[in-house]
């Protein structure tokens, strides 16, 4: 199978199943709506699994596919991208890792996309020993959002399988988008300090002590969502 026939098969797919019924139905959970076909989530997987075991796809042909459904105006042909190569768990590499970081160029425009890499894909990378944090670095200070949100949401899952670590280092490497600008970023920040803070209480709140000043108010009101009353008290900005 071609690179266009994964293409063409994708969106014919995508035409036969429109609702606007469901265009309207998810909407709601994007800031400005979204331009959709419509498909659920099951659709999709569906599909997703009938192109990787009905057809002789290579992870070279999805990855020459891959920028054209990532560049869609559609919602769901980027993530139809995405999940193809999430197909090829076991042959990832840095040229993959390189090509998913053109991506951001191109068409990761909404948190939804950001957070499949972040929560599915690109942890793997960092697993399975082919890049390390400090490979995310220069995504930091990327002009696109949704690329600097995509790093500490990727990091979750490297938290979680390494409790014992120390997280201060980790804390020092993501504390350039502690003044980031964007709400998703902050969203994307809070939602690891508060992943962290479950793990690890002390080491979160202290780095939370330092920042409670300088930083936006939606990464604390993320970051202490599941702490009490009396403790989300010890991080309200002071006067």
């Amino acid at each position: 199978m071609t690179s266009n026939e994964i293409i063409a098969e994708v969106k014919e797919f995508c035409a036969a199943n429109a609702s606007k019924e469901n265009v309207e139905k998810y909407s709601r959970y994007f800031k400005g709506g979204i331009n959709a076909w419509g498909l659920t989530q099951p659709q999709i997987d569906g599909k997703v699994k009938d192109l990787l075991k009905s057809h002789e796809l290579t992870l070279d042909t999805v990855l020459e596919a891959a920028p054209m459904l990532i560049a869609s105006d559609k919602y769901e042909e980027p993530g139809f991208a995405l999940l193809l190569i999430n197909g090829f768990s076991k042959t990832l590499s840095t040229k993959v890792f390189k090509a998913i970081e053109g991506f951001y160029t191109i068409g990761i425009t909404n948190w939804a996309h950001a957070d499949v890499l972040g929560m599915f894909i690109l942890p793997q990378f960092i697993n399975n020993g082919i890049i390390t944090m400090e490979d995310f670095g220069p995504w930091l200070s990327s002009p696109y959002k949704f690329q600097r949100r995509s790093v500490p949401v990727t990091l979750i899952k490297y938290l979680k399988a390494n409790k014992s670590a120390d997280f201060k280092p980790i804390f020092q490497f993501l504390a350039p988008l502690m003044t980031d600008p964007e709400r998703e970023v902050h969203q994307g920040m809070g939602w690891f300090l508060r992943e962290a803070w479950k793990i690890q209480p002390k080491a979160t709140e202290s780095f939370l002590l330092k920042w409670k000043n300088k930083s936006p108010r939606l990464i604390f009101q993320y970051a202490t969502e599941k702490m009490d009353k009396e403790n989300k008290l010890r991080f309200k900005k002071e006067k």
